[in-house]
């Protein structure tokens, strides 16, 4: 964990990473740490819907809030595609479909939850417009980064201003897929061939955040504009939720979240 980036303060009931330490807006990518969840959801486990005990997710929820009382949480039920849907003060509780969303609301926290998967956070600090994204590799073949950048343009951002922040996701130290997937990728996502190596026979190693950060540039992005924040999940699942560590099995998710406060 980079002291840099770690927002900490023994007044904080949670520790999250960040990407822009100078900046107004509300962020962090979230890691085990602070909550009271147990087991496989042991700690800071903010997804209700995974089999969590009840009262230990309201409790998380609680000091997350403790942090952000201004703001509010607005999150996805997420489907693994590109779907980006845009969030303003009509917007409701229920968790909509989708693995994206951008708002130009003050107030509005928006949270993605990941294990392995790449959680991106989206700022355009000169048009005040931010997005998160849930970008797996469905979502990354399905070029979720582009439309999230599209969808926050659509919004009043510009490219040119918008800063991305990919935090922790599962490394290309430990994404192993079928060699079938890495050469899907090699034909559908440019760049994609030269961001993958090879593994056990069948098998090939990929940089999913970097195949992310290559369709971030390719969508107007400049390259100085995005960063890579936190470790790969699987050899950092002491501080962060990953199910490849765990064979597959059920886990907790961390939370990633970005929203200008009102």
């Amino acid at each position: 964990m980079d002291p840099a980036n770690c927002a900490t303060s023994a007044s904080l009931p949670t520790t999250s990473l960040g990407a822009w330490p100078t900046s107004a807006v509300h962020h962090g990518f979230l890691g085990r740490a602070g909550g009271i969840s147990q087991g496989a959801f042991a700690a800071l486990n903010l997804a209700g819907w995974i089999g969590d005990d009840p009262a230990a997710v309201a409790e998380n929820w609680r000091r997350w809030r403790t942090n952000y009382p201004a703001m509010r949480p607005v999150c996805l039920k997420q489907i693994h595609g590109n779907r980006v849907i845009s969030v303003d003060d009509e917007y409701g509780d229920d968790r909509r479909g989708g693995d994206g969303m951008v708002t130009a609301t003050p107030g509005v926290a928006l949270c993605i939850f990941t294990a392995d998967c790449v959680p991106v956070l989206l700022l355009d600090p000169v048009n005040r417009v931010v997005g998160a994204l849930h970008a797996g590799w469905r979502g990354t073949l399905a070029a979720i980064a582009a439309v999230g950048v599209r969808s926050m343009i659509e919004l009043g951002a510009r490219a040119a201003s918008i800063e991305a922040a990919l935090g922790p996701a599962i490394g290309s130290c430990c994404f192993e897929v079928d060699a079938e997937l890495a050469e899907r990728f090699a034909r559908e996502v440019p760049a994609a061939e030269y961001l993958a190596r090879p593994g056990r026979t069948g098998k090939a190693y990929l940089d999913l955040r970097a195949i992310v950060r290559n369709q971030l540039e390719e969508a107007g992005l400049s390259a100085g504009h995005i960063t890579t924040v936190g470790p790969c999940t699987k050899c950092a699942n002491d501080r962060f939720f990953s199910r490849r560590a765990g064979g597959g099995a059920i886990s907790g998710l961390q939370m990633s979240f970005i929203g200008f406060p009102a």
